[in-house]
């Protein structure tokens, strides 16, 4: 299975791995599956970083980079594609980095690691959570 991560569920994971479902992490652990994690993830971090919404005890840079080498995650770039899919996008969920995600699921086939409620709500996106 292919899974984009949520930036919450990218941020549990490497900082906080109790607020995750035991199954939610038994699946990300499994090597017969991709996990993604989005430039949109790092680019939301960074900003909520820059407005003392977010207080890390290293650089996001670190986080990312060890995340990469011990688990193998691979970095989903933003493309032109993910951004016309916005157009189809019911006007569920308002927020912009929430609304690529899904874009970029729905355009890549991905599931979404989430435990967003408007994410859920996508009928076309497969939701992995519970």
């Amino acid at each position: 299975m292919n899974i984009l991560l949520d930036t919450h569920v990218f941020l549990w994971w490497s900082l906080e791995p109790e607020r995750l479902p035991s199954k939610l992490i038994h699946i990300m652990s499994s090597p017969e599956n991709s996990i993604f994690l989005s430039v949109a993830s790092s680019w939301e971090s960074e900003i909520k970083i820059g407005l003392g919404k977010l207080i890390l005890s290293e650089p996001l840079q670190t986080i990312i980079n060890r995340e990469i080498q011990n688990n193998d995650w691979k970095i989903l770039p933003i493309h032109l594609k993910h951004t016309y899919q916005l157009g189809k996008l019911p006007p569920i969920h308002r927020d912009p980095f929430d609304r690529i995600l899904i874009a970029q699921a729905m355009s890549e086939g991905l599931a979404i690691a989430t435990k967003d409620s408007f994410i859920q709500s996508y009928k076309k996106v497969k939701i992995l959570w519970d």
